[in-house]
């Protein structure tokens, strides 16, 4: 992977290098894919790597950009994603053994519209079997490796996305994010993960956990790399029902405007309370930081907000079992333990259950949306812990804490996470940045702000 010095260069690095003729699509190409043959036999991001098509990718972006034809920053640049989107000719598993096979015929939207903006695609990347757990321990592909610990999990589901990012087998990367897929791998794994506002992405040609709580969105070393994949795949899909018609902004305009005079809340209750004290101490150093830059901060809470995680498993696992319900009727045996046991347990829900939780979920959507009539952004951890260990105890190591970013899916305000410093034993921390619906360019300025300050 090309760099700068000792550091790997970002996508707005690479872009700029190729249009300075410093550099081709094709050696970016094949130093990312060299870096997949080195490194992915051990860290397990990906589960299918397109190196052929690749390099006919990296060539056609190169001649392109020869002749004056420029797509954009991603033009030529490599990237993954997770092996929930649909690619045309190539198999999507979705990390299962249903699906092993399946070869889907047309790309998802967001796929399709990475491809317009000039993408090389290097592969697609390991996760949890049918994105329903926060380890990507796959029992069909394999486990995805922390890169900063081997012996660890990455988080999940997006996890092979967020490994294959940080360890520098690509450039970016598309997850998805049903109760933190995207924002927990990212947190784990040191890198900025964002899940968009729900509907800003089109989930067209996406392998669904749960119809109501699936976002997509992007992973990236740097806030402003982030902003430009969300840019390339925001809009409206009339073959998505959940797909908004808002504009869609620029998300770099606003990236270098600092915080002075944006009102930060920060979110009390156990989602901060029982995080760890690295973690907590992480949170509260970005806070005097941002505050010092001229942030005004005060405290939020919301009564509901402890009920967040019994309203995410019950909204998920019901759509979730609905989804499943044939496969789990007639093969089983062909699901891993773990994700077997979730779906038997959520199929037998009474329907009275999932409406309740439903009616509940719309009055924590409520109280967290009146926040935002007094604060601009609200902050707290991305990750309650650092990473576990990889093993039979993972899940419930990780279950251990209550997630701080699930009462975002049930809502679906814009989150993301960036990088917040390390625990004692060097591990990677996250902080969340959440913001007004539709507002993903203040949430991306607070983080950038952060990073920038950092030096994260």
């Amino acid at each position: 992977m090309a760099s700068v010095g000792r550091r790997l260069m970002t996508i707005g690095e690479a872009a700029a290098a190729l249009r300075r003729r410093e550099i081709s699509s094709l050696e970016l190409t094949e130093a990312a894919l060299a870096r997949i043959a080195e490194r992915n036999p051990h860290l397990n991001a990906y589960i299918t790597v397109t190196a052929g098509a690749a390099v006919d990718d990296a060539r056609r972006a190169d001649a392109e950009l020869r002749a004056g034809v420029d797509r954009g920053p991603l033009h030529g640049i490599p990237l993954g994603v997770k092996d929930l989107y649909d690619t045309a000719g190539v198999r999507t598993t979705a990390g299962s053994s249903f699906f092993a096979e399946r070869v889907p015929a047309a790309d998802a939207t967001a796929v399709a519209r990475l491809r317009a903006a000039g993408m090389v695609l290097t592969g697609k990347h390991n996760t949890h079997e049918f994105a329903y757990g926060t380890t990507t321990i796959n029992p069909h592909y394999g486990p995805a490796r922390n890169p900063h610990e081997p012996s660890r999990i990455p988080g999940g589901s997006s996890g092979g996305s967020a490994v294959a990012v940080a360890d520098g087998m690509c450039y970016g990367a598309l997850g998805t994010d049903t109760g933190g897929s995207i924002r927990g791998p990212a947190a784990l794994c040191g890198i900025v993960g964002l899940k968009p506002t729900f509907g800003r992405v089109p989930r067209t040609g996406i392998v669904p956990l749960s119809w109501s709580l699936d976002h997509a969105g992007p992973l990236a070393r740097t806030v402003a790399d982030t902003a430009l994949l969300l840019q390339a795949v925001a809009g409206h899909d009339p073959a998505d029902p959940s797909s908004s018609t808002v504009r869609v902004p620029n998300f770099s305009a606003a990236l270098e405007a600092g915080v002075t005079g944006l009102r930060l809340g920060m979110v009390r209750g156990p989602h901060h309370d029982q995080a760890t004290p690295a973690v907590k101490g992480g949170v509260a150093a970005a806070v005097r930081v941002l505050a010092a830059a001229g942030a005004e901060v005060s405290e939020v809470s919301a009564p509901l907000l402890d009920d967040a995680e019994a309203l995410s498993f019950t909204v998920s696992g019901a759509e979730a079992a609905a989804y499943h319900l044939r496969r789990l009727q007639t093969a089983p045996e062909g699901f891993g333990p773990d994700v077997r046991d979730r779906l038997e347990s959520a199929a037998s829900l009474p329907a009275t259950t999932y409406i309740n939780a439903q009616r509940a979920r719309r009055l924590l959507t409520m109280q967290i949306d009146a926040w935002f009539g007094h604060v601009d952004v609200v902050v707290l951890p991305a990750a309650a812990r650092t990473a576990p260990l990889i093993g039979p105890n993972a899940s419930a190591q990780m279950r251990a804490f209550p997630s701080p970013r699930r009462p975002f899916n049930l809502t679906g305000h814009p989150a993301i996470s960036v990088p917040c410093g390390f625990d004692e034993g060097g591990l990677p921390t996250g902080l969340q940045v959440v913001g007004r619906y539709w507002d993903e360019a203040t949430v991306l300025r607070v983080a950038s702000t952060w990073e920038r300050l950092s030096g994260e």
